[in-house]
């Protein structure tokens, strides 16, 4: 039997976290007012676009680099920025839209001093017709746009309209010229003006960045689309704003030093039983294939036996293609599950570490009785379960268990608890995927059937079906919409998309900066699911295997697209690709 991992809440890293704009501004305002002023953050935000650009575009020495100058904090951001440059060598010239008249945070002294080293700078009111922009542009190796900044959440109208514009179209003819011409590089300061940090809208007039230094922390709109698209490379930097601040901050992006810590060991010592059990309860006669994609996911993420419970009729073609798994043949009526499995289930469960549900079933009135019926039989007895956050000793006796609590998370509250019941049988870790997901909305009170832990792995239609909202609401709160119903449910919620994100019930959020059109293909969230519920089975918390999953998964996606190509990917193909992913992370 594969040994539980401790229960516990990893901490985030402090670069990985995610701000919404308004929580920007509360650290920025705690900081200054606790002693590392609005003055050293700019200095520090315009040393790091500067340093930024002399590490990526040395060659930019040899033709000027034009800053966009905005009239708010960005502007002073561009402003800091153009005189590091300056004095590193670089020759700048300045474009301003709408001069700051008033002294906060140093603005004009910032352009005092540039003025002072003979920076040559133009208003924008003073080329009406931004010849002279033009002209500039067509000579620039680099452009610094710090006109808006995050604090834009509307479209752009009048005269910037027309002056990010220009910036288009000489960009888009210095692409088509001959190859004399160096195509024009865009560096965004903390975000590309006709963006918005907070929704992730991009207005018309937009300009796309090849580069986008941010400050302290990525912000919501940098993870949301189409914004997203117009980032080019996203680069965070520090500004002196104590980690601490952060604290409460529990949206982050994955990343490897994230999730690696998180992979199982693989001892040199062990047997199959050393890596868990995991049992699949999917497929139907439409849909063999995910029963074969989600039961090879398992293994391929390192579980050590595999059980597929499927519909008789599924047996002998998924049996045929993958010979690793035992088989589990379930009641069924027309090749579809039906009620009378759950006892078939429910005889064999006992001694398996994770549970998987849904792909393939189909949702057929057979299916959905087959759901309720299971759940009904087998719930796990909220009640009484411990809190997965807890770290615990149990000596257990024929009456029950003394608890003793050795540690709590952050993120939940202390208990003690002694004499509990002893457990009655019940789930093991499981996830509902697909047709899974489709069942559970035809069944009224469906929350209340749910076991513990559980990950709920839905797409945004079946988000939807879920929560009973058009896939309009989903698709635009999806981050709010899946932390909301994570806590109400009791439940992980895995809401798969461009930038899929993870929502655990204790409030934490995670984001998977991945969007391949590799995974856009059928089969994919079978693999998915099987990814996911193959780690639970090696002892891994419902949020950590959800999490470490996902990543996997997206990373996988990525390397088909590297040697395959964006298009031809099908799911099967991201098989092969795991182990690999799974040995880049360990190093």
């Amino acid at each position: 039997m594969a040994e539980q991992t401790q229960s516990h809440t990893r901490s985030i890293p402090n670069h990985l976290k995610i701000v919404t704009v308004a929580q920007m501004q509360e650290l920025e305002r705690v900081a200054n007012e606790g002693g590392h002023p609005y003055a050293r953050m700019m200095e520090q935000a315009g040393k790091a676009v500067a340093d930024g650009i002399v590490e990526a575009f040395p060659a930019a020495k040899e033709t000027p680099v034009l800053v966009l100058v905005g009239p708010g904090n960005n502007g002073g951001d561009g402003l800091v920025c153009a005189r590091y440059l300056h004095d590193a060598g670089y020759p700048v010239r300045l474009y301003i839209w709408r001069r700051k008249t008033d002294a906060e945070h140093d603005y004009l002294e910032h352009f005092g001093q540039l003025a002072a080293r003979g920076v040559e700078s133009l208003r924008a009111d003073e080329d009406s017709d931004f010849t002279a922009l033009a002209e500039w542009l067509h000579r620039a190796a680099v452009v610094v746009d710090s006109l808006l900044g995050t604090g834009n959440n509307r479209p752009v109208e009048g005269d910037l309209a027309a002056l990010l514009d220009q910036v288009n179209d000489v960009r888009a003819e210095r692409k088509i010229t001959t190859d004399e011409t160096s195509p024009l590089q865009i560096v965004a300061v903390d975000c590309p003006s006709g963006t918005n940090c907070d929704t992730g809208d991009l207005y018309a007039h937009a300009v796309p960045a090849d580069v986008t230094v941010t400050f302290a922390y990525a912000k919501r709109g940098h993870f949301l689309f189409p914004a997203a698209n117009a980032l080019g490379q996203l680069v965070v930097t520090d500004i002196g704003i104590a980690p601490a601040l952060a604290d409460d901050i529990h949206t982050f992006a994955l990343a490897p030093e994230y999730v690696a810590p998180l992979l199982p060991a693989r001892s040199r010592v062990s047997h199959k039983g050393s890596f868990g059990k995991a049992m699949a309860v999917v497929g139907s006669v439409n849909y063999p294939g995910a029963a074969f994609l989600s039961c090879a996911a398992m293994g391929r993420a390192g579980a050590g036996l595999v059980t597929g419970a499927v519909p008789q009729p599924v047996w002998v073609p998924v049996a045929t293609a993958l010979a690793e798994p035992t088989w589990l043949l379930l009641s069924h009526e027309m090749g579809v599950i039906n009620e009378n499995a759950v006892t078939t289930i429910n005889e064999k469960l006992g001694g398996y570490q994770a549970l998987l549900l849904g792909c393939g079933l189909s949702h057929e009135n057979a299916t959905v009785d087959f759901v309720r019926s299971f759940f009904t039989r087998t719930k796990s007895g909220r009640a009484s379960a411990l809190p997965t956050n807890f770290q615990t000793g149990i000596s257990e006796n024929e009456e029950g268990a003394d608890v003793h609590v050795l540690s709590t998370s952050p993120f939940g509250a202390i208990r003690r608890r002694s004499q509990l019941p002893a457990a009655t049988p019940s789930l093991p870790p499981t996830v509902i995927d697909a047709d899974g997901l489709n069942c559970l909305a035809l069944i009224d009170n469906w929350p209340e059937l749910l076991p513990d832990p559980v990950i709920l792995t839905p797409h945004a239609g079946e988000m939807a079906r879920l929560c009973g909202v058009d896939i309009e609401a989903v698709l635009a709160g999806g981050w709010q919409l899946a932390q909301e119903k994570a806590a109400a449910w009791n439940a992980v919620v895995l809401l798969k998309g461009p930038y899929t994100v993870i929502a655990s019930p204790d409030g934490r959020l995670a984001v998977l900066p991945v969007a391949t059109p590799a995974l856009a293909t059928a089969g994919t969230g079978d693999v998915l699911a099987g990814t996911i519920t193959g780690l639970l089975a090696q002892g891994l918390e419902a949020f950590d295997a959800a999490c470490l999953g996902a990543w996997l998964h997206g990373r996988a996606g990525e390397e088909c697209e590297e040697e395959i190509g964006p298009g031809g990917v099908i799911a099967s193909d991201l098989l092969g690709y795991l182990p690999s992913v799974m040995n880049e992370l360990r190093g």
